[in-house]
């Protein structure tokens, strides 16, 4: 599934990144708990958090994310949104839940992190 596909589903708005939405994404993980990501994050997975702080975008980097998607409407501050441009990370937000967003990944055929 591209990020495109994903940005889709979840009517979500691009915050930066745009220039990656051809991107094949494989799996995904969601999280508030940025220790819980360390753990069972890998490389190329797209991140779904709510906590909207540059730690997530920090998070993102060591665990090699492809693409991080904020949920509840949530919105990362300037130094999270300048640091995954700097770093080519790309930045989504949507207004759906956890839940809903992970529900609806899963239901259009997106894994979880195995």
């Amino acid at each position: 599934m591209t990020l495109k596909e994903i940005k889709e589903i979840l009517k979500a708005e691009v915050i930066c990144g745009e220039e990656h939405l051809d991107e094949e994404i494989k799996f995904a993980g969601g999280s508030d708990l940025m220790s819980d990501v360390l753990a069972f994050g890998k490389p190329g997975i797209l991140l779904l958090t709510g906590l909207s702080n540059a730690q997530s975008v920090r998070t993102a980097i060591i665990i090699e994310a492809k693409a991080i998607v904020y949920v509840r409407g949530k919105r990362p501050d300037k130094e999270g949104i300048k640091l995954a441009m700097e770093k080519g990370i790309p930045i989504l937000s949507t207004q759906y839940m956890m839940y809903k967003t992970c529900g609806l990944l899963y239901s259009q055929g997106l894994p979880g992190v195995s």
